[in-house]
């Protein structure tokens, strides 16, 4: 059975889950249109979490996904690093109170306690992978699952311990890599050489993720032996999309020859690589991120979050962390049901 009949969609798209950017509301929308509309849950508090679980499943009766991001007990709940010397005195010289959290991130073990005792019809992992026992209990409650994959060997250990489908990322694609093994830093893939791969080491259902645009580049990737499309930076500049209207701006600036389009792979926000759209941030502290050895994610996200507030109130797309895949121009500032409308008329 085809992945779109096993997860009842009607057009093979997945609105990837963003983390910060994608709300009950945006996630609805999709899944009544026909795709599979994502919610982004990697940072959410589990109570937060439960809330919009039950809010998403007041909005649409069709399948929707959830996506946590995998972290230890350790990583998420202690600082053994200090913060960085020239961010420290970033935020001294402009005045940026700042106080570390008691722990960096969410426990991941009581957000995937909220998917056992709340179930969802899919959930999703990004940043590492489950056991074949966790991957057992949410199929026990009724959920598909769902790894992700920057690299065949990543693929395939999600095929091996029983997931569904794995999500093959690009290097193309927008936000955090989601990758874990060592192979998907070294020499990252563009995502037809991916599933190329990917399809030639293991049989897994595959959906493609990595600068989708346009119904023309759902073929392709389909075509190419994905089952279906995951887009994220199309969704961004949509009507129900979370993000604020300083990032959103910048994005539509940069399909209009406004601001440069340049995206970046960094670890500068966050400690983890991740795309996005070259900013001032980005440019005057470059040296830092290729000679120093910097804070790991969690704990550079949760350092760096001071100057992003600082950055979303002072309307400051400079010191925001911009994240788009390469396939930014071709943002529209449109509603959602308009993006989808326009994805599917010629599918």
């Amino acid at each position: 059975m085809s992945l779109l009949n096993t997860l009842n969609l009607t057009y093979p798209i997945i609105q990837a889950p963003m983390a910060g950017a994608t709300t009950p509301e945006l996630a609805a929308s999709v899944s009544n249109f026909g795709g599979l509309g994502s919610l982004g849950a990697g940072m959410t508090a589990p109570d937060v979490l439960n809330s919009q679980i039950n809010m998403i499943k007041t909005l649409t009766d069709r399948p929707f996904m959830v996506n946590l991001m995998v972290l230890s007990e350790h990583e998420s709940s202690s600082f053994d690093t200090v913060m960085p010397t020239w961010l420290s005195q970033y935020y001294q010289e402009h005045n940026i109170e700042f106080t570390l959290p008691t722990r960096p991130a969410q426990s991941f073990a009581e957000q995937l306690q909220v998917l056992y005792d709340n179930p969802v019809p899919v959930a999703s992992f990004t940043f590492g992978i489950i056991s074949a026992e966790q991957v057992q209990r949410l199929q026990s409650v009724g959920t598909r699952v769902i790894g992700t994959a920057n690299h065949p060997l990543e693929a395939k250990a999600w095929s091996d311990i029983g997931a569904d489908a794995v999500c093959v990322q690009g290097v193309e694609a927008g936000g955090h890599r989601g990758g874990w093994l060592p192979q998907s830093e070294t020499d990252p893939l563009g995502l037809l050489t991916l599933i190329s791969q990917t399809r030639a080491c293991t049989d897994i259902p595959l959906i493609a993720a990595g600068g989708i645009m346009t119904a023309q580049d759902i073929k392709a990737v389909r075509a190419a032996g994905a089952e279906l499309a995951q887009m994220g930076t199309a969704f961004l500049t949509t009507d129900k999309c979370g993000i604020n209207d300083t990032y959103k701006q910048a994005l539509i600036d940069s399909s209009q020859g406004k601001r440069s389009a340049e995206t970046r792979l960094t670890r500068l926000f966050s400690g983890k690589l991740a795309r996005g759209l070259l900013n001032d941030y980005l440019r005057d502290f470059a040296q830092f991120e290729s000679a120093h050895k910097l804070p790991p994610y969690p704990q550079l996200n949760a350092m760096t979050k001071f100057m992003r507030a600082d950055a979303t109130k002072r309307l400051d797309a400079e010191h925001l962390s911009l994240w788009a895949g390469q396939g930014v121009t071709l943002v529209r500032n449109e509603s959602t049901d308009a993006l989808l409308t326009r994805l599917t008329q010629n599918l």
